[in-house]
């Protein structure tokens, strides 16, 4: 297959496509709003809360690709990957690699470039086993999917050569700096091109999903926050790759259709788990009722709502408390029942807050259930 060049391509929107991209796009806006006027933009929760709703989407992205994992072995990896010691599945460490990712993708959003995906792709696969020498690197042999091993007959698809990967990328990026196309629009083709490219030997549909999030952070359309999409993706994830098949035939209007609707489901489903999360939060603010204000602990806080299973040694690494002071939140934190201790050990010890992870279980089984409606 040749990659269509699409730098210079018409982006033609019939009229009820372009009102249902208009109400997307605004939904988005509104989300994006509504997560900074809930905690206020000088709340230090702000940050932690955008580090969940990333961790979200990359989760959510990851599960599209078959690698699940729950809230809590998620955060189990993260204070892993700070360089301390925890419990967390393989499949975890996998999707923290997305994180990183996601991460890379928001910040290096403000000049999409080859270098850009390839820092992406480098910070997805340097945490997959097997992986590590292709992360960051264009594919240099062929690659389809569907089918065997053995080669591309009977493959569902066969990608672009190898040869043509590098110039199809920069024609890519052409197409991501122009300004005259409806940025929801913009950010459906660019992912539905990137697949189609197919540059990396393997981790396209995540790096796919984390330069979505790095289009719609460089035209601005959300400023705060993390937009959930790849949930609203998952939800139907048969129309998903359908509409990615339809546009490889020459049809972009079904993965803007699918983009636009996942965007609504994510702004729908995100402004939720920002309030769920924001309860907690202030629930916990609740239970320090008392606690002088310059104790360790409300330094402590916020950070819980992007990660809500600590030990001291990623208390040290990301919040740079001592030993003591860390102790000292910890102990706050559980006499006020706003942590439990989850390890029961003298030594090694984990603390977890349990009411956000529950919430972020409950916002990935309301995902699943939607997605069996439509099965």
């Amino acid at each position: 297959m040749v990659a269509p060049e699409i730098a210079d391509q018409r982006v033609g929107l019939g009229a009820a496509d372009a009102r249902d991209l208009e109400e997307a796009t605004a939904a988005l806006v509104a989300f994006d709003s509504h997560a900074q006027k809930t905690l206020g933009v000088e709340n230090p929760a702000l940050g932690p809360m955008s580090a969940i709703l990333l961790r979200t989407e990359s989760a959510s992205s990851s599960q599209i690709e078959q690698l699940t994992t729950s809230a809590e072995q998620l955060a189990l990896a993260e204070i892993e990957d700070s360089g301390a010691r925890g419990s967390a599945g393989a499949n975890a460490r996998i999707v923290i690699g997305n994180v990183r990712a996601m991460e890379a993708a928001l910040e290096l959003s403000e000049r999409v470039s080859t270098a850009t995906i390839l820092a992406m792709h480098a910070a997805l696969l340097r945490h997959q086993f097997g992986f590590e020498d292709e992360a960051g690197r264009f594919r240099t042999e062929q690659v389809w999917i569907g089918g065997d091993n053995a080669g591309p007959i009977g493959a569902e698809f066969i990608a672009p050569h190898h040869d043509r990967v590098p110039a199809a990328i920069e024609d890519l990026i052409a197409f991501i700096d122009r300004e005259d196309i409806p940025v929801l629009a913009q950010v459906a083709i660019s992912h539905a091109q990137f697949e189609t490219v197919h540059p990396f030997v393997d981790g396209n549909g995540r790096t796919g999903r984390a330069l979505a999030q790095s289009v719609i952070r460089n035209k601005g359309l959300v400023t705060s926050t993390t937009v959930p999409i790849s949930a609203g993706l998952l939800v139907d994830t048969e129309r998903y790759f359908d509409a990615l098949e339809a546009y490889r035939e020459g049809d972009a209007g079904e993965i803007i259709r699918a983009f636009a609707d996942a965007s609504r489901l994510a702004a729908f489903t995100g402004t939720k788990l920002v309030d769920d999360l924001a309860e907690q939060l202030e629930l916990a603010r609740e239970q320090l009722h008392g606690v002088r204000a310059d104790a360790a602990a409300w330094k402590l806080l916020p950070s819980l709502v992007g990660q809500p299973i600590v030990n001291t040694r990623h208390l040290q690494h990301r919040l740079g408390m001592t030993e003591a002071s860390a102790l000292r939140a910890l102990d706050t934190l559980v006499q006020r029942s706003v942590l439990v201790e989850r390890t029961g050990y003298g030594r090694n010890r984990v603390w977890q807050h349990m009411g956000i992870i529950a919430v972020l279980d409950e916002y990935a089984a309301s995902i699943k259930r939607r997605a069996r409606h439509r099965g």
